[in-house]
């Protein structure tokens, strides 16, 4: 089996070099008992700026807890007042595909004093991402010819093309990634979280996940619910749909990113000095950069191209930061018309965004279910690319890469799905669970977190009314509430709300103003480091 591990911020760390032990550890000779897996024995070891890292070994199949393991990587920082702390709190990012490792690293600083005061802060690496046996299914220079070629605007013959892509994709992961495939879903992640906890001694979890996170976090309160204390999952899935019914699932992500995208072109439209695109027609403006850029692609600094597939590969990330970062949208798409390849819009996808991208399209042909229908698949990618004219075609029939665009890929997969999670999804009998979600979420539309909250036998739902993808570090109302909810496990009165999002500016800033999150014009291009934010 091949995996490529990620690389640390900072200096290696030894205690987070990992494996998959089970190329090297023979399965037990006698048959497979039905016994509870070894809980992980980890040993901490300081990894630089007060945290501990360790690595903890799982079952890689739970049917067979006692034969071959998987090691996890896992890090901590210990609670800053010891005479607060409450235990450990679980920080789990998005994805699928996003190191926990690097999240609790990046974060932490921008997290609450209480959070901070109160709780151990853990993460770890689900198995198959970052350092936890990263799942490689095209290296790095296929991926590369792959985004090369794929267009913003796809012609009327696209369709083909794009499963015949997809299909060359699974045969890829099956060659390179076959031994570990049928292990990576969301059942054995929850498994592992709680064979977690009981290594660091926690009776039950506390918890917050986003985004794809907040699916893992369903799924173990699904499993285990007299092991919860508290969850808050923020930017919620409707794990119904994401599990049984995907292409209902993947309909209303088309169209929440679509709609996002359009309220940014209305805003260029009523805004044209602040936003400074469009010349008073946005939309036309950007169909006509999609066709521009496939039809005369922009040299990169590195020597590669950037095109209308560039464009859309961009804007659908990084439009979830929400209304604050329009103007530097507006700068960005200006200088794309220009042909400055400074624009942080035409930086193509890097071997950064392929460590995410691999396991992002892997996890969820194991999660879900598509029908195996092939007149089905082309009715529904066609109709999810007409129905999303602004970005879904370019990625309805682009090379497999994020959430809603896998349906090409996964109705031909042909691995197992063993460790994937089937419902249900009530929970009942959990302690209550604090579900977050945006109005204007265009990557978890706000009708799943309302799914999900319904979902749960003791759910509860708290709103923000925001564009941009979770609330958490993004709003003080929804940071209070999660924090005191954490800490305290005291809800949001029923239907809260917080309304307090930040606004664009009514000129173009030069520095990022008090409490946003612009991390283009902080960190440079965004190449899938998970960051909550900060409104410190």
């Amino acid at each position: 089996m091949k995996f490529r591990r990620l690389r640390l911020t900072g200096a290696a760390v030894s205690a987070l070099a990992v494996a998959w032990t089970g190329a090297a550890t023979s399965a037990s000779a006698t048959p497979a008992t039905p016994s509870a897996p070894p809980v992980p024995t980890l040993a901490w070891s300081d990894c630089q700026g007060g945290f501990e890292c360790a690595n903890a070994q799982v079952p890689l199949d739970y049917r067979e807890p006692q034969g071959r393991t998987l090691t996890l990587a896992v890090i901590r920082k210990k609670a800053s007042d010891p005479s607060r702390r409450k235990g450990t709190l679980f920080l789990q990012p998005g994805g699928p595909g996003n190191s926990g490792v690097d999240f609790v690293r990046n974060n932490y600083d921008d997290l609450p004093t209480a959070l901070r005061e109160d709780f151990d802060v853990f993460g770890y690496d689900v198995r198959g991402v970052g350092r936890s046996s990263q799942v490689v299914c095209w290296d790095d220079p296929t991926y590369t010819r792959a985004v090369t070629a794929a267009k913003g605007v796809p012609g009327p013959d696209a369709y083909e093309p794009a499963v015949r892509q997809a299909a060359d994709f699974d045969q890829a992961c099956q060659d390179n990634a076959g031994d570990l495939l049928p292990y990576v879903g969301t059942q054995y992640v929850a498994r592992d979280i709680d064979l977690l906890r009981q290594a660091l001694g926690e009776k039950q979890l506390t918890y917050y996940g986003r985004s794809f996170g907040s699916y893992i976090g369903t799924v173990y309160a699904a499993m285990f619910p007299k092991r919860v204390r508290a969850l808050a999952l923020d930017g919620a899935y409707d794990p119904e749909h994401y599990t049984s019914r995907p292409y209902a699932y993947d309909r209303p992500q088309y169209l929440a990113l679509d709609g996002a995208m359009g309220r940014f072109l209305d805003w260029c439209k009523a805004n044209p000095t602040t936003c400074g695109f469009g010349d008073g027609d946005p939309r036309g403006a950007f169909e006509k950069l999609k066709a521009d850029l496939d039809a005369d692609p922009v040299p990169t600094a590195n020597g590669g191209q950037a095109n209308g597939y560039t464009l859309v590969y961009r804007l659908m990330f990084n439009i979830n930061e929400g209304k604050v970062i329009w103007p530097s949208f507006g700068e960005a798409l200006r200088k794309a018309q220009l042909r400055d390849n400074t624009s942080f819009l035409l930086r193509p996808p890097s071997p950064a965004s392929f460590d995410f991208l691999n396991p992002n399209v892997v996890v969820e042909c194991v999660d879900k279910k598509y029908p195996g229908d092939p007149a089905l698949l082309r009715r529904e990618v066609t109709t999810n690319a007409r129905l999303a004219p602004l970005l879904g075609p370019a990625m309805a029939y682009g090379p497999p890469t994020y959430d809603h665009q896998h349906a090409t890929a996964c109705v031909q997969w042909k691995g197992e799905h063993t460790s994937r999670y089937a419902g249900t999804f009530h929970a009942k009998g959990s302690a209550p669970i604090l579900v977050i979600g945006n109005t204007g979420d265009p990557d978890t539309p706000y009708q799943d977190a309302v799914a999900l909250s319904r979902e749960l036998d003791n759910g509860r739902l708290l709103t923000f009314e925001a564009e941009g993808h979770t609330a958490f570090n993004r709003s003080v109302c929804a940071t209070d509430r999660i924090t005191d909810y954490l800490v305290n496990l005291k809800l949001p009165s029923r239907g809260a709300r917080c309304t307090d999002e930040t606004q664009p500016p009514t000129v173009e800033p030069t520095v990022a103003p008090p409490g946003t999150t612009l991390k283009e014009l902080r960190e440079g291009v965004n190449e899938r480091v998970d960051r909550i934010g900060s409104l410190r």
